[in-house]
Formats: C-alpha cells, structure tokens, sequence
C-alpha cells in the first residue's frame, strides 16, 4: 500500500491528512510532508492518522520529531484520530502527551 499525505489548509490550521500504511520504506514521505508544512507557517500543525491502520517506530520517530521542533518553533501540534492499533503502539511507546493526541467526536 503507498502512503499518502494530503495537506489542507483552514485558517491558521495545516491538516496533513495520512492514508496507508507508515514504516521504514515509506517513513521519508511523511517526513517530507512534514517539512513542508512547516515551511507554510502555520499556526498549528495537525497530522490526522484516521487512515492509517500500522506505523512502525520510524513513522513515531517522525511524528515525535515534528513535535519537538513545533515546540521549539511554538507553534501548536496534533496527532488526530488514530486507529485503535496505532492508538495502542502510541501508548506503550508513551508518546501520546508529547503528540497531543485527540480525537474527533
């Protein structure tokens, strides 16, 4: 399955909207699509895993990364909606505080 990232823009809000599987061969892609949000300059940056069913360790790697510098640049950042089975990954790393990990009611 390819991953795919689909950046939309409401208001200060950049969505990067992630749909397939996320690991090691296909992790450079949400890495890039990362960097090119926060070239955008947004006042926050949302990454909605809604459609992604697996990521491994590198794909967190790169959420957690992304955070870290959305803090250092003071900038807002969220992980959206994760399917249960990352949900569950996302937890036993401990990393849910760090992504501000919420879900859509």
């Amino acid at each position: 399955m390819n991953l795919t990232v689909t950046p939309t823009r409401k208001a200060d809000d950049l969505t990067l909207v992630v749909s397939g599987e996320v690991d090691v061969s296909c992790a450079d892609v949400l890495r890039d699509a990362v960097a090119a949000a926060f070239d955008e300059q947004p006042a926050r940056i949302v990454v909605d895993l809604s459609a992604v069913p697996y990521i491994d360790s590198t794909g967190i790697g790169v959420l957690v990364g992304a955070a870290h510098r959305a803090a250092e640049e003071q900038r807002g950042f969220a992980v959206l909606n994760p399917q249960r089975n990352v949900l569950r990954v996302l937890a036993l790393l401990g990393v849910q505080d760090q992504l501000n990990v919420t879900h859509d009611a």
